[in-house]
């Protein structure tokens, strides 16, 4: 008949090597990843939020079909809202990072500002503060500019254009001056938007994401 001191002595054997095998799959998983999985946070408008799309043809979308399929571990999560200002994302933007902890924050706001004719030194301070409460909060940063259409003058559209830059060169940031670069200003420019010729068609995202992709991917690496 098994002792006491020798059944309890089993079960401990057994325990230590099931806590043995765990730990080495652990350690086998994280050597392979080579570093645990990453969070991207996008805080964005309509421009990020598939308005007028269907469900995962938009660039956001596509950015983690892209990272999956190069088994990238990286989890993107879309806070964007359709007609958010930069005011809008500078009120949620705290309560983001703290729930959602992101090593990567892209900021694509600005549109609805210009849109609704407000100070071009509000989107600029906006832009500042979003981008010093990410990078305490641990996150780096890439800010995506957006074009003005051209009835809106061409002194303000081009102070427009300038803030994302300055907001990024003063806080260390990357930027990608313009989200529509490629084809918002080309001669065939209509047939990329959707009928209020402000929203990119779908087939106009995957151009969009190359051009974020070319920045972006210096973060991720």
């Amino acid at each position: 008949m098994i002792g006491s001191d020798m059944l309890v002595g089993g079960l401990r054997r057994r325990h230590f090597i099931a806590a043995l095998a765990v730990g080495c799959l652990a350690g086998g998983e994280a050597s392979a990843w080579g570093a645990p999985p990453r969070t991207i946070l996008v805080v964005g408008d309509s421009l990020s939020a598939e308005y007028g799309l269907k469900r995962g043809e938009g660039w956001v979308a596509l950015l983690q079909k892209r990272l999956d399929d190069r088994k990238m571990p990286v989890k993107v999560v879309n806070a964007s809202i359709s007609g958010d200002t930069t005011s809008g994302g500078r009120s949620r933007l705290p309560a983001l990072l703290a729930q959602h902890k992101p090593d990567i924050v892209v900021i694509e706001l600005g549109g609805n500002d210009a849109l609704r004719g407000l100070p071009v030194a509000m989107t600029q301070d906006n832009l500042s503060r979003m981008t010093e409460d990410a990078q305490k909060a641990g996150a780096r940063v890439l800010i995506v500019g957006v074009q003005v259409p051209p009835n809106y003058g061409t002194d303000y559209a081009n102070k427009f254009a300038a803030v994302f830059a300055q907001v990024a060169k003063a806080h260390k940031a990357l930027v990608v001056p313009s989200l529509m670069a490629g084809f918002g200003d080309a001669a065939d420019s209509q047939r990329w938007f959707q009928g209020d010729r402000i929203h990119p068609i779908a087939e106009a995202h995957p151009r969009i994401l190359d051009t974020i992709w070319a920045e972006l991917k210096k973060l991720i690496a």
